[in-house]
């Protein structure tokens, strides 16, 4: 083990790539299921939430382990006995759990609803590492968070006509979307400053996959007879919306504490409706412009040097 010197800057990069990553997945997945990347007008059959977050995980782990297990061979990638469970935990409980509630909460609702309530997640962040005493409750994270959660808000035009949609399985999914977003980043950065960034991924990604193979097994996987050019999506799909931006995200959580990480991670509907409004034709109005303009304050705030505290500049990082 050795003592490196964190670079938030570096930190907030790697986050802000991600979130693009996430805010195109976005893009293509609408591009996708309303036939624009298509020939001849052709539509994508809808895909259940269920198989879409169990294929991105299980295509992601398959591509990542055969890249690690080429460049470094089995024997660093074992993992401590110790940080089994945890893992595992980090992988259902965050991974699987959050993209799998995403997904539902935009089923039983719409996304206008699925985001604002998910992106409620620094505010889960910011309370527990207050309770748990890890932080202080600055008047600039409070500010921070707050500009964050109001400007996704304006973002996805949650105060216009047909914004917020109550239905009750739709609104707890979203809301323990947001319980465990904020809980991996929570505990993805907590395993991160003792254990290298790609195995903390591939047994992250490892556990989310074997759990959705227990509770969606194969064969009724085959029962759906999706097309070989869904397939192809899905696994398209997987590479852009997992693999790389967790990858980034995994990175930038060893460089950010966890309240400024997540406030950075609300980029992610930014991105996503400034894509559509160019690739898609699709009008940004003046609210979410303004939207748009509160994250990237809140990010600058979060970020500011607090002057009632003086937080580490090092952080434990395994030799690679």
């Amino acid at each position: 083990m050795e003592i490196t010197k964190r670079h938030p800057l570096r930190g907030y990069l790697y986050i802000a790539i991600a979130a693009l990553l996430w805010g195109i997945a976005a893009a293509l997945g609408r591009a996708a299921f309303t036939g624009r990347l298509l020939p001849q007008g052709q539509v994508l059959r809808p895909i259940d939430p269920l198989i879409l977050s169990q294929s991105r995980t299980s295509f992601s782990f398959f591509v990542l382990f055969c890249a690690l297990l080429l460049t470094r061979g089995w024997r660093r990638l074992r993992l401590p006995a110790g940080d089994v469970g945890k893992m595992f935990l980090l992988g259902v409980l965050g991974v699987a759990a959050s993209n799998y509630l995403y997904y539902l909460a935009i089923q039983r609702t719409n996304v206008a609803t699925a985001i604002i309530l998910q992106y409620t997640a620094p505010v889960w962040v910011l309370l527990y590492t207050v309770a748990r005493g890890l932080q202080k409750p600055t008047l600039q994270r409070i500010l921070a968070v707050g500009l964050a959660v109001t400007g996704i808000a304006l973002v996805i035009g949650i105060f216009g006509a047909g914004g917020f949609r109550l239905d009750t399985v739709g609104v707890i999914a979203a809301l323990l979307a947001a319980f465990s977003f904020a809980f991996y980043n929570i505990g993805g950065h907590s395993i991160l400053e003792r254990c290298d960034r790609w195995t903390v991924l591939l047994y992250a990604i490892f556990s989310a996959s074997l759990f959705w193979i227990v509770v969606n097994p194969p064969w009724k996987i085959a029962a759906a007879h999706y097309s070989g050019t869904q397939w192809l999506f899905l696994l398209g799909f997987s590479l852009i919306s997992v693999l790389a931006p967790f990858s980034f995200y995994f990175a930038g959580l060893q460089h950010l504490e966890p309240t400024r990480a997540i406030v950075v991670s609300c980029l992610e509907p930014v991105f996503s409706i400034v894509i559509a409004a160019i690739a898609l034709g699709e009008v940004m109005r003046l609210t979410q412009t303004t939207g748009i303009v509160l994250v990237l304050v809140a990010i600058v705030v979060v970020q500011l040097p607090d002057r009632r505290l003086h937080e580490a500049v090092t952080v434990v990082e395994p030799m690679e």
